[in-house]
């Protein structure tokens, strides 16, 4: 038996990965655990965090106001998903810590004390690129970084509808999650960053689910292996690209990118791949080679993307340098359980 309340239990959750991984398959197995709250990708964060510097001195009550109306209010947010009372989030925020993480904070508290609770989290694939925001803004934070197979991703991105981008940036997309996973992994270590494998993930939850639940300092929750309930109950007909999540968890779609993908798509991807899909256990097609001109065509892009994400670490820099206010989330606590005396 545990002699007092663990300090873990208290950490905020953040699943990442490239788009198309499984994220969202994730985030309905942990939201179905009895103590975490997960909802579905709200959007709020990092554009609070880049418009920061906007809001003004946070100590100033009508500036927590401003901040607290744009998330509750804004077009873009999503926070109507969360099935909170906007008014009475809006007073929270400004009767709170007068910082971002606070008033960001105090959303994703609420919406846990919602379900009745005591640790929240959020979804969304695109944090494995600000993860340094995530941890000022919460320094105690756990990352789960879910990884599939590179073709599987880039096939499954090429059919959404949502997707307007071309193959090279979908190639791209996967390589650059991966790296960054390599860099986390080292730089924050195992109390912090989890790694999991998608396909191992729909293979066998129960052992795989129970593994990351170790990392959490939670106990499994049998629940987290049937998600589809769950994905009945708050994922719409109309995300038709999240329909599978209303069935059992699947193994059917791993590998599927033979069928999915052109010859030359499946050499691009491999070959911009590199030892990164071997590393991980994935077999590689036998197929020759892309032509030099698609390769030069993929590095071009790659190269593209890799200066305005240098271009946005330097504007980052020069925000940290004029943000009014420390951004760390300072609850006492995000835990919604009383404690007792």
């Amino acid at each position: 038996m545990s002699s007092g309340p663990d300090p873990r239990h208290d950490r905020p959750i953040f699943v990442l990965g490239c788009p198309r991984s499984g994220t969202t398959l994730l985030q309905l197995m942990l939201h179905s655990h009895s103590r975490i709250a997960i909802p579905a990708e709200t959007k709020f964060l990092i554009p609070a965090y880049s418009r920061r510097c906007e809001f003004g001195d946070l100590r100033e009550r009508e500036n927590r106001r401003a901040l607290a109306e744009w998330i509750t209010a804004g077009k873009t947010t999503k926070f109507h998903a969360l099935g909170l009372d906007a008014g009475e989030i809006v007073d929270e925020i400004v009767a709170g810590p007068p910082t971002l993480g606070s008033a960001i904070g105090i959303v994703f508290r609420a919406y846990a004390r919602r379900h009745g609770k005591p640790r929240w989290g959020d979804k969304r694939p695109s944090y494995f690129r600000h993860v340094g925001t995530l941890l000022r803004l919460f320094p105690d934070a756990q990352f789960v970084h879910l990884v599939r197979d590179g073709r599987d991703c880039v096939a499954s991105l090429m059919e959404m509808p949502w997707y307007d981008k071309d193959l090279h940036h979908a190639v791209s997309a996967w390589r650059e999650a991966i790296d960054r996973g390599r860099r986390l992994a080292e730089r924050l270590g195992p109390d912090t960053y989890y790694e999991m494998q998608y396909e191992r993930l729909v293979a066998d939850p129960a052992d795989e689910l129970t593994r990351l639940c170790g990392f959490l300092g939670e106990d499994f929750d049998p629940a987290m292996a049937r998600p589809e309930g769950l994905a009945k109950r708050t994922v719409p007909p109309r995300k038709k690209w999240h329909g599978r999540t209303h069935d059992s968890v699947t193994t059917s779609r791993i590998g599927s990118w033979a069928e999915r993908l052109d010859s030359w798509e499946i050499s691009l991807a491999e070959a911009a791949f590199g030892e990164r899909l071997a590393e991980y256990g994935y077999e590689p097609s036998g197929l020759p080679k892309p032509p030099a001109s698609q390769l030069a065509r993929f590095t071009k892009t790659s190269t593209h993307r890799r200066m305005a994400q240098r271009k946005a670490a330097l504007r980052e820099r020069w925000k940290q340098h004029h943000e009014p206010n420390p951004v760390e989330c300072l609850l006492a606590a995000q835990s919604t359980v009383t404690p007792t005396m």
